[in-house]
């Protein structure tokens, strides 16, 4: 990521970015703007998203008695195979996080698709009320990621969006020096249907903005970093991804007779895996 293509997203006035008002009237406007966005940037600002604002603040809060609890504690709800619980900082990226999906019991079938499964939750003598929290929370994240339609219910089908890999990954980047060449996350891009990203004030997330950098095979994401300003930072990210089995297919509205799709059909999980075992 060339640090001459980087734009500062939590330091720069809310007019760089486009602004999608979920409560706005004005359907065509919101749309054009968001088409706008993903074309350009790959980034843009909600407001008005039904999220509140003390939601919010207390799972700030959570987040940060979470990760300020004796790493001893932390360690007994590590990562499974499920990706659900806490990672770490090790050799890389200079952040610890913890990994919230979708509540599937043990005995659900649904449980032997990865991703899927019971989630860990810290004991309510360590943190009371911390899971609460983080369910509500994911719920009313995963209603804004469905809320976002281009066109009224296309995405909204069971076939794609009926059992989703949703998760919610709570992120603690300690303090680092960039000039060291240590971010706390180095310059990558997100698969799957959307990223829902909630910041705290400290600056430190980079875009970069000229895609034609690195030309996509056929999806569009944009490369992004965390850097280092001699400051703790939190950030609590959503990741929205279509059903396991969903078909990823050429968009009706993009193909013709004369133009037709260029590349095969796929599924979505076959491209997260592909994507996962790069």
């Amino acid at each position: 990521m060339d640090d001459a293509n980087a734009v500062d997203v939590a330091g720069v006035p809310a007019s760089t970015l486009n602004l999608i008002d979920l409560s706005s009237s004005d359907i065509r406007r919101s749309v054009s703007l968001l088409k706008q966005a993903c074309l350009d940037s790959g980034f843009f600002y909600v407001i008005n998203h039904g999220v509140s604002q003390d939601l919010m603040e207390e799972v700030f809060v959570q987040s940060r008695r979470f990760f300020g609890l004796p790493l001893s504690e932390k360690m007994k709800l590590l990562r499974n195979e499920k990706h659900r619980g806490y990672t770490p900082l090790i050799n890389g990226d200079y952040k610890e996080g913890y990994y919230i999906g979708v509540e599937v019991p043990e005995d659900d079938p649904r449980a032997q698709k990865p991703h899927f499964g019971p989630n860990f939750w810290p004991s309510e003598d360590i943190l009371p009320r911390w899971r609460q929290a983080m369910e509500k929370f994911h719920l009313v994240t995963r209603i804004i990621a469905l809320a976002l339609d281009l066109e009224a219910d296309f995405f909204d089908k069971p076939e794609i969006l009926g059992e989703p890999i949703a998760t919610l990954r709570l992120l603690h980047y300690e303090v680092f020096d960039p000039f060291k060449g240590i971010y706390g996350a180095g310059a990558h891009s997100d698969f799957g249907f959307i990223t829902l990203l909630a910041t705290d004030d400290v600056p430190g997330l980079q875009i970069c903005k000229n895609k034609n950098a690195k030309p996509p095979t056929w999806e569009y994401s944009t490369l992004h970093r965390v850097i280092g300003n001699g400051q703790e930072q939190y950030s609590i990210a959503f990741f929205l991804e279509p059903n396991h089995d969903c078909l990823i297919e050429c968009l009706p509205t993009c193909m013709s007779e004369e133009n037709p799709p260029k590349l095969d059909d796929t599924h979505a999980d076959l491209n997260v895996y592909r994507r996962e075992g790069a």
